[in-house]
């Protein structure tokens, strides 16, 4: 498949690109190319290749999921301006 100048206004007015004649042709030459280089990965055999999440073959650690107080209460309480009964206090907002 090749692009011609007329299809690269299309694109460009699809796009809302304003271009230039002169940039057409300069266009038109990096669609061809973006073309090709797609042409030439289509023709790789990928049958029976599994798809890639990551470069770097990994397994991310799992844990049970349970909900704990992360075990640091009284550590997270020392923030805390005002607290009774190991609760934040807040102003009241609502009236």
């Amino acid at each position: 498949m090749s692009v011609d100048a007329a299809t690269v206004r299309r694109i460009a007015h699809l796009a809302r690109i304003d271009v230039a004649d002169e940039e057409a042709e300069h266009l038109r030459g990096e669609l061809n190319a973006i073309i090709a280089f797609v042409e030439q990965l289509s023709a790789v055999d990928v049958a029976g290749v599994e798809p890639m999440r990551s470069v770097t073959p990994m397994a991310l650690p799992m844990r049970d999921d349970v909900v704990t107080d992360g075990g640091i209460a009284d550590d997270v309480l020392k923030n805390a301006p005002q607290e009774d009964a190991g609760f934040f206090v807040v102003p009241r907002v609502v009236e």
